[in-house]
């Protein structure tokens, strides 16, 4: 799959990352950093260089990743409610979570305080 065929079957508002992998062996390199941050930014995709065998980065990719989205549910740009919106809740107790948006401050009667 192309980058262009996963924009086109996916949700309009796709969060991509580009995942160089291997940083622990620089000296192998076929590609650039300047070439693959460039490459990302033409493209509009996250970037980060990952190392599998050190963990370097891993996790981050996935942070950052969920950031993003998470960043798009806050302002509105993507709805986990609407069908379609590539967002899928795990646990059926989740699906009763708002969005900070949607939240309302609880009534007098509902305050625990």
């Amino acid at each position: 799959t192309t980058l262009p065929d996963a924009r086109m079957l996916a949700s309009q508002n796709i969060v991509i990352i580009l995942c160089g992998n291997k940083k622990d062996l620089d000296t192998d390199r076929e590609v650039t950093f300047l070439e693959a941050s460039r490459f990302a930014q033409e493209n509009e995709l996250m970037f980060l260089e990952t190392s599998a065998l050190t963990g370097e980065n891993v996790e981050e990719a996935f942070v950052q990743c969920a950031r993003k989205i998470l960043n798009k549910i806050e302002s509105g740009e993507l709805d986990p409610e609407r069908m379609g919106s590539g967002i899928q809740y795990g646990d059926a107790a989740l699906r009763q979570l708002r969005s900070p948006r949607r939240a309302q401050a609880p009534s007098a009667q509902e305050c625990g305080c």
